[in-house]
């Protein structure tokens, strides 16, 4: 192994390490510090001037969570679980931000990372049984492994629409927003896309827009956050029961506390599954979902929680055929990301709010001052892109990763993204995947997700380097049966019949290959823990040259 003291100089300016992460959000800062504390020499190289991932790049209004913030945070530190405040039930940005910075500067992770970074190709070489990763800036370093911690959801995808240079107004993607307010007041502006961050962004905007209009091509299923601030008793109660909190998550398959009645939805009156769909509509949040056991894998099931969702949008939003519009009808109800939201649907009684089907009236190009559909012309000052993500696969490809064959990821991953437990690569050797296709993931809490990923990872260098090997690589093989399973779960739920970014809908040109593993985190983690426990089944280990 490398020497621990110092960075070895191999000429020029690279220098070596043990491993090189790509990112600082919370999977790379975790994996960083997990790492550092066993000892590796471990580099991050983060796009940012700071950290923070995607709550760094997503800072457009009403950008907050829909993961309960006292779940939403690190397991690792009692220290850090007791000394941290969260304010609200849902935390917003801002604050994610700042917990964010809080982590960094409380276990001294800057020193190791570089700000302002990208990574722009990493190639393995074979003799050396190392990578040589390349920044925009010009710097090489090389490492013993790569271990990309670049986020599911941070490549932009933004739609190439005709005559989009000529627009004079101004132009804002909700995943790459200005550190500067936007000033919406008294502005004529159009959004596009209602996901999630469209969601959020569209009731914010229309309190002081003198007019918004909402492109939508696609409804989505939103619940009510029903968003407040913490009490004292709810926080001093969860972090004096923190640890059975956590363990009490971990064998979820949600990796969040979402109780759910047992029983199935046509399992129990029609009384008793409005009465319990009520009561979880007035508590607010994803737990909707939870309530019965059947709603992603019955479809009778699945209508009958749908229905009870299209009906609340009919009594909120006043105009019936506004109303019917905002209904989705194509999918499943959570086939699709469930949004949380808080007065999406109630937006569209004020009268400033306009609501375009651009699946029925395409939207043709961009104009000078403003937009073009096939039958009408709206005048905007400002354009919002809500059009989300190259999901999951797109923050890795667009990096020049190479193996040592010279194949790059991209065309390793041409007919769909293709991994070994969400985490390696056959062909890939020495790299780890943070929360990958493959793994449950953009499916489950985010944060509980990256550190069972971090753990696991940092388990595997430590039995490598205790072992003296120097390489290791996911079997074909192994590889093959982990997608099949992968695709055989899928294919027991509904999840495949949404044309979602689960399964790179989104993107012109993706393979249509649904990517997150559904088995649940706890299942997962099983697995996981079961290929450890029997030497790392199904990858090929080297011992050092």
């Amino acid at each position: 192994m490398i020497d621990q003291r110092s960075p070895a100089n191999t000429g020029g300016s690279e220098h070596r390490y043990d491993a090189v992460v790509v990112g600082a959000g919370f999977a790379g800062m975790y994996m960083l510090y997990r790492l550092r504390e066993r000892g590796f020499r471990v580099h991050v190289f983060e796009a940012a001037d700071n950290v923070g991932g995607v709550w760094y790049w997503n800072r457009y209004p009403g950008a907050r969570c829909d993961v309960p913030s006292l779940a939403y945070s690190y397991s690792f530190s009692e220290e850090l679980q007791q000394e941290w405040e969260w304010t609200e039930r849902y935390a917003s940005q801002p604050e994610i931000l700042r917990y964010a910075e809080h982590v960094a500067d409380r276990f001294d992770l800057r020193r190791d990372i570089t700000f302002g970074t990208r990574v722009t190709s990493a190639v393995f070489d074979e003799q050396s049984a190392s990578w040589t990763v390349t920044t925009d800036t010009g710097a090489r370093v090389s490492a013993r492994y790569l271990i990309p911690a670049v986020g599911c959801l941070s490549a932009t995808q933004t739609p190439q629409l005709p005559g989009a240079e000529s627009f004079r107004g101004q132009t804002y993607h909700t995943g790459n927003w200005p550190h500067t307010p936007v000033d919406f007041t008294g502005r004529r502006v159009g959004v596009i896309g209602t996901g999630s961050s469209g969601i959020q962004a569209i009731p914010l905007i229309a309190e002081v827009a003198e007019r918004l209009v909402v492109f939508q091509r696609t409804p989505n299923f939103s619940l009510p956050a029903r968003n407040r601030p913490l009490t004292a008793e709810e926080i001093r109660e969860t972090k004096s029961r923190y640890a059975q909190i956590r363990a009490e998550m971990r064998r979820t398959p949600a990796g969040a506390l979402h109780p759910s009645t047992g029983k199935g939805v046509l399992e129990v009156s029609e009384q008793e599954r409005i009465a319990e769909l009520e009561r979880r509509w007035e508590i607010g949040g994803t737990g909707f979902m939870a309530a019965f056991t059947d709603i992603l894998r019955d479809a009778d099931a699945n209508r009958a929680v749908a229905d009870f969702v299209r009906g609340k949008i009919r009594q909120i939003v006043k105009d019936p055929e506004v109303a019917e519009r905002l209904c989705p009808k194509d999918h499943p109800i959570g086939a699709k990301r469930i949004c949380v939201d808080t007065n999406y649907y109630e937006t569209f009684n004020r009268p400033n709010v306009e609501l375009v089907d651009v699946r029925a009236t395409p939207i043709r190009e961009l104009t000078p001052n403003g937009l073009r559909t096939s039958e009408a012309e709206y005048e905007l000052d400002i354009i919002v892109y809500a059009t989300g993500f190259d999901a999951m696969t797109g923050s890795l490809t667009r990096m020049d990763i190479r193996g040592p064959d010279g194949t790059s990821l991209a065309d390793a991953w041409r007919d769909g993204a293709a991994t070994y437990l969400g985490l390696a690569v056959a062909g890939f050797p020495n790299m780890f995947v943070v929360t990958g296709p493959g793994s449950p993931s953009v499916l489950v809490n985010c944060i509980m997700a990256a550190e069972q990923h971090v753990e696991w990872i940092s388990d595997l260098l430590e039995h490598l380097r205790d072992r003296g090997a120097n390489r290791i690589e996911a079997e074909r093989d192994a590889q093959d049966e982990w997608v099949a399973h992968v695709n055989e779960v899928a294919n027991r739920t509904l999840y495949p019949q949404a044309n979602s970014w689960y399964v790179g809908a989104n993107v012109p040109g993706k393979p249509r290959v649904f990517m997150p593993y559904v088995g649940g985190l706890n299942v997962y983690r099983e697995r996981c823990d079961e290929v450890a426990a029997a030497g790392y089944r199904g990858f090929r280990i080297t011992a050092g040259v």
